[in-house]
């Protein structure tokens, strides 16, 4: 998966669905494990800064990743930020320094990664507000790609580890596939 006007779609679908958090849903529960609503945007607006960080080539400073609070309108200013960062001329050649992973990765490979964690992120702020929630078609079999693609196995049972073991999900939706496949129940309310 490659920065394209699917995948840019995709991340303004999400500030749409951030633009819908007020400040009273903040407390919310989250699909993610131990974290409200108001820890969950704190941490996409962190990792928006840091992969925009690591497509301009800097990445390895840890300062770029910092988890700060969030509202939706840090969080849209950061989503914009990482769609023109992913949009530069060069970012396709670069190597994405991703302190959280103790690598560099291609661009492809890491623009990939944050759409995943963008696909499944957005449902869980849906989930947590009670909307609904649709991948478009030429998002939709990239991403159920990609979350296929995740390692599965104990090491996401290791505290911290950012998806859980895979759960069944043996239906035709990819969004309830990716999920699935990324340990999220399809059903969670």
């Amino acid at each position: 998966m490659t920065y394209s006007s699917s995948t840019a779609v995709w991340w303004r679908t999400s500030i749409e669905i951030v633009s819908r958090v007020s400040a009273d849903d903040l407390g919310r529960r989250t699909p993610c494990a131990e974290w409200t609503l108001a820890d969950l945007l704190a941490h996409m607006t962190a990792q928006h800064h840091g992969f925009a960080a690591a497509a301009r080539g800097t990445g390895g400073d840890l300062a770029a990743w910092e988890v700060r609070p969030a509202g939706s309108a840090g969080y849209a200013e950061a989503a914009e930020d990482v769609l023109a960062a992913f949009a530069e001329p060069e970012v396709p050649q670069r190597e994405f320094a991703l302190p959280e992973f103790g690598a560099s990765f291609p661009a492809v490979q890491a623009v990939s990664f944050h759409l995943i964690d963008y696909v499944v992120h957005g449902w869980d702020v849906a989930r947590s507000l009670g909307l609904g929630y649709r991948l478009a078609p030429e998002v939709a079999e990239p991403a159920l790609r990609i979350a296929r693609a995740v390692p599965d196995g104990d090491t996401r049972l290791a505290p911290g580890a950012p998806f859980k073991p895979a759960v069944d999900e043996n239906g035709q939706d990819p969004l309830r596939r990716i999920l699935a496949a990324l340990g999220r129940s399809p059903d969670w309310a």
